[in-house]
Parts: structure tokens; C-alpha cells; sequence
């Protein structure tokens, strides 16, 4: 062995990191060329414990996702993920049904677990007055206070994901209440949810989480925050990635930013287990989205994305819009999570009738400017593919 093989098994060795199957002849080989390997992922805790191939999660972004992006991510080797909000239990059942047909690998599916909407009718009010002026403009009639809105992840829909078992349930906003969790694990199911905070992260391992999702400050939807609602002190996710890792012994999901091979490798190396991308995968033509969203993501140079609360009550990463730069980004007196969407959604839906998005949700992270117009599956090659050269390169 020469002195730079025998260095680099020894470095390995006390590192603990085990050389894939085929490696040792090279790193035993005297004199000529050593023994060329395919390169392989240096952090194998959650894609051994899945069954995937590759440590690519799809997020699941909430009405974004149609049936077929899960399957065709799971096809190729990563985790997809579907979301499941402002599903009844059974529609979430027929797409499962429908995913399953296409694939019969892993599969994430995604629960809010936000806090139940606290009404004031003179918030909901005094809201609806600062909008009034946009129904004026477009001719559309104030709307009524909503007498049902979204409701967070409870009994119902725990006996439906017990039922279907997923080989992941992830959370968004926390966890549900310890009983569901331990219904979820005691099916079979991993538990992830998302952190923007080391606070957060430690939370979630206590209560119960199985993995956990650090959030960056770059990434586009909902904040994951539970514990505060100080967007201010939010971390970006180079900071918070290898915080994270130091902090929880379960393994670490990178998400915010990451939407490369480079930044897919950069995470890695942060000490991430895996790593979860969205904005990413809002151009496959499994994404379902307006032709409007689809014209900002593919021009993201004109398009600044900013932390906003006016469009749900809860801080969210989206293109700034009209209605966002005219109201916020981050407003005082807004209703609680989610009736200001109950609010918008007329002005929205009149709006892009007329080619607009000034009233759109239009979610997206920093790294918008990736994302690439290919089909989910070949998408999540292309990254896994590209992260690994540069992992072997590194």
C-alpha cells in the first residue's frame, strides 16, 4: 500500500466510513492504477432503512403535486411525497390507489398539523375591509367569513394513513399529539417533520420524530416554525444544516436552496442524511400549476420570492405579487392560518381569468432559477447523477 492509500485507509478507518464493495482491491492494488469503483453516497442511513436508491425527497408541495410525480420519483430511486391538504379521506385514498397502480415503492404522505384556527370576527373583519378596495376593482362581490375552514390532522385522518400505510407520514407545523404519532409508528410508518430552528429540531426528536427535515430560510411554501413566530431569526440552511446534525442523533433531511447536483453534494457534506427539493419540480410536467406560475418560475430573474404572511396567515416563500408588495410581505391584523387564502381566492380566481397573478399564491425558493423543464423521474436522475460526480470529485 502506498503512503496515500494507506493514509486515506486510515483517515477512513477512524472516520468509520465503510468502502463499498468493490473499493478494497483498489485501495490494496501496489504500483499500477487503482481499481475504478462507481461512485456511491457517503451517508446511507435513511435510503438503507427506505429501500430507495438515491437520497432525493420530492417535497410535497400542497396542490402542486398530482398523482403522477410521486410515482415517477419513486421510480427512479427517490422518496415522493404527496400532500394531502383539503383532501377528505377518501379522495387521499383514491390517489393513493392511483399512485400504488404506477408504483409500489415508498411513499411520503404529507399532514399539516397547524394549530386550530382561532376565529375573531373582528379581525376577520377588519381584514376583509383592507381588501375590499381589489373586489372593487374587480367587480367581485365581498365574500363571507368562511364557516368551515381546514382543520389540522386528527382521528380521521390517522385511521385513514394507518390504513394505507405509507412508508413515510411527514408532518408539517410540528407533530400531532403523541397518540397519533405513536398510531403512525406502531403501523409501520416513519415519522418525519420539518424544523427551521435547533429548538425545533430537538422538539421533534423528543416527540417522537423518526427524521428530521431542517428547514433553510431559502426555501419556497410554508415555513415549517412551530416553536416561534419570529421570522426574523430564521436560519438559512447552510447554517442550520450541520447545527441540526450536531444536535439530533436521528438522521437529518436538507431542504431550502438545494435544487442541484452541487447543492444536493453541498448538503451531503453539511452531514444531511438526504435532501428535500421542491421548487425543483415545478416545471415536470407532473407539477400541477397555473400557466402563470409556470411563467415566473421560468423567468425567476425578473421575479424577486419574499417571506410572506398575507396570503394564508403564516409566513410562506412565494414570487412577490401585487397584492403581496401592496399588503406586506409581513402585515399585522391578519386573520389566523388559513382564512386570509378563503379571503384571496375570489380575487385570485377573477384575476387569473384575465391573465393576472397579482393575487396568486405563487410558491417558490431562492433557488427557483434551477429548476428545470423535465419529467420527474429523468429529473431526479439528472440530480442524483450529477450530485455523485461531484461527491466523487469533492
Amino acid at each position: 500500500m502506498n503512503g496515500i492509500d494507506r493514509r486515506t485507509a486510515i483517515k477512513a478507518a477512524a472516520a468509520g466510513i465503510a468502502f463499498p464493495v468493490g473499493a478494497a482491491p483498489g485501495l490494496l492494488a501496489t504500483g499500477g492504477a487503482r481499481a475504478q469503483t462507481p461512485p456511491t453516497w457517503p451517508n446511507r442511513r435513511l435510503i438503507d432503512r427506505l429501500k430507495i436508491e438515491h437520497p432525493i425527497v420530492q417535497a410535497p408541495m400542497g396542490g402542486h403535486v398530482t398523482v403522477d410525480m410521486p410515482a415517477a420519483v419513486s421510480v427512479a430511486g427517490g422518496l415522493g411525497s404527496f400532500p394531502t391538504t383539503g383532501l377528505t379521506p377518501g379522495q387521499l385514498r383514491d390517489a393513493v390507489g392511483k399512485i400504488r397502480a404506477k408504483s409500489a415503492k415508498p411513499l411520503n404522505l404529507n399532514f399539516f398539523c397547524n394549530a386550530i384556527p382561532q376565529r375573531d370576527a373582528a379581525l376577520e373583519s377588519a381584514w376583509l375591509q383592507r381588501l375590499a378596495p381589489y373586489y372593487a376593482e374587480l367587480g367581485v362581490d365581498l365574500p363571507t367569513p368562511p364557516s368551515n375552514v381546514f382543520m389540522p390532522f386528527g382521528e380521521e385522518m390517522c385511521d385513514t394513513a394507518v390504513d394505507l400505510k405509507p412508508e413515510v407520514v411527514s408532518f408539517h407545523f410540528g407533530l400531532p399529539e403523541k397518540s397519533l404519532v405513536d398510531r403512525i409508528k406502531a403501523a409501520g410508518c416513519m415519522v418525519f417533520s420539518s424544523a427551521t430552528t435547533v429548538a425545533e429540531a430537538r422538539w421533534l426528536e423528543d416527540n417522537g420524530a423518526d427524521a428530521v427535515i431542517a428547514q433553510g430560510l431559502e426555501a419556497g411554501g410554508h415555513r415549517g416554525m412551530f416553536l416561534t413566530t419570529d421570522v426574523a431569526s430564521q436560519v438559512g440552511t447552510l447554517a442550520l444544516v450541520p447545527q441540526v446534525v450536531d444536535a439530533v442523533k436521528v438522521p437529518v433531511i436538507a431542504a431550502g436552496g438545494v435544487a442541484d447536483g452541487r447543492g444536493i453534494a453541498a448538503a451531503l457534506a453539511l452531514g444531511a442524511s438526504a435532501v428535500q427539493l421542491g421548487t425543483a419540480y415545478l416545471l415536470c410536467p407532473e407539477a400541477h400549476i397555473t400557466a402563470l406560475h409556470r411563467a415566473a418560475l421560468k423567468s425567476p430573474g425578473d421575479n424577486v420570492t419574499v417571506i410572506t404572511n398575507v396570503l394564508t396567515g403564516r409566513p410562506a416563500r412565494v414570487f412577490m405579487t401585487r397584492i403581496v408588495r401592496e399588503l406586506g410581505p409581513l402585515a399585522k391584523g391578519v386573520p389566523s392560518f388559513p382564512i386570509p387564502g378563503y379571503n384571496l381566492y375570489p380575487l385570485s380566481t377573477k384575476a387569473q381569468s384575465q391573465g393576472s397573478a397579482d393575487f396568486s399564491a405563487l410558491y417558490a425558493g431562492q433557488a427557483a432559477a434551477f429548476a428545470q423543464e423535465l419529467p420527474a423521474g429523468e429529473l431526479t436522475a439528472k440530480l442524483a447523477s450529477s450530485a455523485l460526480e461531484h461527491l466523487k470529485c469533492a
